[in-house]
């Protein structure tokens, strides 16, 4: 099977320039010049053709390039820049994923986010795939290919760390295809799961088929992702990011959450967990009702004091006691109860996940927008709820950065946001959207985003870049369309 030259179209003809002798040499970002960049593909192709002497050659120059990284960035600002990067079933053509990395490399990056667990599919060998979930390489004859430790081995002899990233309380659509996993599913007042709860807005906006968010207090989704998380930390990566450490976005109304029915604590699981909040049978009864109306009124608590003489005042975790208060006051208590349930089962998930990472010895991390965690109105939440100020401080911060402007001054007040909420000593690395030497979808050139960075936040010393596919489009199209036979 030769998938090479499709996969590789687009590099040098098989009219080789001779060797440089001379070192690699890097820009201002770390960057390899342009004809290095090409003799290194020419001279990998004369390898994978079985030129002995290029294949040493060709060792040598991926030595020779990983020395001068790692100079060139403990030199630079910053000095970690990563690169975020999604791996497709046609990287298990011999020399496809070097390829990959070696362009990677030649970009000034000495860290990749692999991403291992996406839109419902898993970055492990089929063979040894034990999980609820399929593997994204799954085409007979390739059961046994590791494409993340290779990524992870491949990377390291190139000077690159290479890091899991990976879903969290997005389970993806191929989860919901087994009856016993439909109680794991969140679920609203409606009692719609993510993928149910979002009608076609007048814009055209259409539920997102590849989001399926669970109940973070379900035990069962706890396994499953345990069991995930444990086959991933096998395969020996740097560390681990989780990204979806949140509930849905919704579209036009639905982006705020203003009422009880509006969140995702309506499972078996989480409404069971919340009842348990509840430090009198007054309390329960009222959560109950609360969660089931909508609201509670005068009759309800005319109700409750005759079903419960003996208990003053409805009680439950968090709540202050107050005597002779009006019913509204219970209303905004009951209120600030559930979303602060529905907050913790997520700052709970994310705290099982890092701390089998931890345990390891291996960096943690958490992505997210800086603006999801805000409050809209007088009560209401952006519909996320991702209560990003209290992850913990111990694992590494990923904003995404992404807002659009003509001078970064929106990305800056982004990083500006989250750095002025963060516990003293969290080691935040922003991610920023967009490509070199270009605007791209209104992101401004990374040059740009990046001096606006440094000039603001000097003291930064990591930043990530999305995506690989957004700098080397047409290389990422070939791979990802490619015929692997």
């Amino acid at each position: 099977m030769n998938l090479i030259a499709p996969v590789f179209e687009g590099l040098p003809s098989p009219m080789f320039p001779p060797l440089l002798a001379t070192a690699a040499q890097t820009n201002a970002y770390c960057q390899l010049s342009a004809e290095e960049i090409t003799q290194t593909s020419a001279v990998h192709q004369l390898a994978l053709q079985g030129d002995q002497a290029a294949q040493q050659r060709y060792q040598a120059l991926v030595r020779q390039h990983a020395e001068q990284l790692q100079r060139c960035r403990s030199q630079t600002w910053p000095q970690k820049q990563a690169i975020w990067l999604r791996l497709y079933p046609c990287d298990a053509v011999d020399g496809v994923l070097e390829e990959v990395l070696d362009r990677i490399v030649s970009r000034g990056y000495n860290e990749v986010f692999l991403e291992v667990f996406y839109n419902g599919q898993v970055l492990l060998p089929a063979a040894q795939n034990s999980t609820r979930w399929p593997s994204v390489l799954r085409t007979p004859g390739y059961e046994t290919r590791d494409l993340l430790a290779e990524a992870v081995r491949l990377g390291r002899e190139r000077g690159l760390k290479g890091y899991a990233w990976m879903f969290t309380l997005n389970f993806g659509y191929s989860y919901s295809q087994s009856l016993e996993t439909q109680s794991v599913l969140a679920r609203n007042g409606q009692g719609a799961t993510s993928l149910t709860s979002r009608a076609p807005e007048a814009d055209g906006t259409t539920v997102n088929a590849d989001e399926l968010f669970i109940d973070p207090y379900h035990p069962q989704a706890k396994q499953d992702y345990a069991q995930l998380l444990q086959a991933i930390l096998q395969r020996q990566p740097d560390g681990v990011l989780f990204d979806y450490i949140r509930y849905p976005k919704g579209t036009g109304s639905a982006s705020v959450a203003s009422r009880v029915q509006d969140l995702w604590i309506y499972g078996t699981a989480a409404q069971q967990a919340l009842y348990q909040r509840a430090l009198n049978q007054k309390g329960m009864e009222l959560i109950q009702r609360f969660l089931t109306k909508g609201h509670v009124n005068s009759t309800d608590w005319s109700d409750l004091a005759a079903r419960y003489p003996t208990e003053p005042i409805p009680l439950w975790q968090g709540l202050t006691p107050v005597s002779d208060a009006p019913i509204s006051h219970w209303q905004n208590e009951l209120w600030r109860l559930t979303v602060a349930h529905a907050i913790q089962g997520v700052l709970d998930f994310l705290a099982m996940a890092t701390a089998s990472v931890q345990q390891r010895g291996l960096k943690a991390g958490a992505v997210f927008f800086p603006e999801a965690n805000q409050t809209v109105g007088q009560q209401g939440y952006d519909s996320r709820l991702q209560a990003w100020e209290r992850f913990p401080h111990t694992i590494d911060w990923h904003p995404m950065a992404y807002a659009t402007c003509a001078d970064a001054s929106c990305i800056v007040a982004q990083i500006q946001r989250v750095a002025a909420q963060a516990p003293s000593g969290t080691q935040i690395q922003p991610a920023l959207a967009g490509s070199w030497g270009q605007t791209l979808n209104q992101h401004p050139p990374l040059e740009q985003q990046m001096q606006a960075i440094r000039q603001a936040f000097p003291q930064l010393q990591a930043v990530s870049h999305f995506a690989f596919s957004w700098q080397e489009p047409a290389f990422d199209h070939n791979r990802k369309f490619c015929q692997l036979r």
